[in-house]
């Protein structure tokens, strides 16, 4: 086994491993390693609001190969803007909105953490590490918010 480790900016971004979620950056940074088999991985960086970075890592057996980046940030969205909540038991669930990732449940879970999206309709697909994914179709309206659970 090998191990991975980040240190980016956002620490929200999710990562991905080889086409799979395996959690926010953050929590691969100092107390937190991802195992990984030895050898090349490609690992992707996602975050809505910073343009995707896709780097390609190779760890050695026994070893903790560390990844930093520094996310470039995109121009601000325009308003009006509807808001999305997520409250589903498990938090690391990765969120998808029209098939991108934009977080982790945790991130939208209560009255003070919302997803603010302009208004408009989306398809938002909430996937658990385990378990079968949640899919909604929303239609977010200036100022309201939308559950998906």
């Amino acid at each position: 086994t090998a191990y991975l480790k980040t240190s980016v900016n956002p620490g929200r971004a999710g990562v991905f491993v080889d086409g799979k979620y395996v959690g926010p950056a953050g929590n691969f940074g100092m107390a937190r390693s991802y195992p990984v088999t030895p050898g090349k991985h490609e690992v992707k960086l996602v975050d809505p609001r910073y343009e995707d970075h896709t780097a390609t890592v190779d760890v050695t057996a026994g070893k903790t190969t560390k990844l930093e980046h520094t996310m470039k940030a995109l121009p601000e969205p325009k308003g009006p803007f509807g808001a999305l909540r997520t409250p589903v038991p498990d938090k690391y669930a990765a969120v998808y909105v029209n098939d991108h990732y934009y977080g982790h449940a945790g991130e939208f879970n209560n009255p003070t953490q919302k997803l603010l999206l302009p208004v408009g309709e989306y398809d938002v697909r909430i996937e658990p590490p385990s378990g079968a994914p949640i899919k909604q179709h929303v239609k977010l309206e200036d100022g309201k918010t939308v559950l998906v659970k």
